[in-house]
């Protein structure tokens, strides 16, 4: 039995991964100036690309779900197809939240805020951007973050 998240995992349908190389391998490094030009349209790009691919992904989500039914006469099977389907719509949902967090990275690429941290405005550092385009603080801050978040939790 076929599930949705096989669908999805099948070579022939999957979506390639956003890789920003279409500047001939261009990757941004410590030896320039800090979101220079050439940077930030390369994590601009990035994060398009990225946010077409979650747009992809979503309306092939849809389109099984419009011309997938649930027909296992089996109860087990269709619990086990209920539960594939209410794990993609999660993981759907998840995205739709990252594609906000997207557009608020590319907001601050055209305010000229991107790449700093937004609680102590140093530069966050290339590497966690590669990794992270979408963070707002530095690894430092986020880090103290997270530790007052679970101290105020846990009182």
């Amino acid at each position: 039995m076929a599930t949705v998240l096989d669908r999805f995992d099948e070579p022939s349908k999957r979506v390639p991964t956003a890789a920003n190389d279409g500047d001939n391998g261009y990757r941004p490094s410590n030896d320039e100036p800090f979101m220079n030009p050439r940077q930030l349209d390369y994590f601009r790009d990035k994060l398009n690309a990225w946010k077409e691919d979650i747009f992809r992904e979503s309306a092939g989500t849809l389109n099984q779900l419009q011309t997938d039914t649930l027909r296992e006469a089996d109860l087990t099977d269709r619990a086990s197809s209920e539960t594939d389907w209410s794990i993609e719509l999660r993981t759907r949902d998840r995205q739709r939240k990252l594609i906000s967090k997207i557009d608020a990275a590319l907001r601050r690429i055209e305010d000229g805020e991107y790449g700093y941290c937004e609680v102590t405005g140093e530069p966050i550092s290339l590497g966690r951007l590669e990794a992270r385009p979408i963070a707002t603080m530095t690894v430092e801050a986020q880090e103290r973050h997270e530790r007052n978040e679970k101290v105020s939790r846990d009182e």
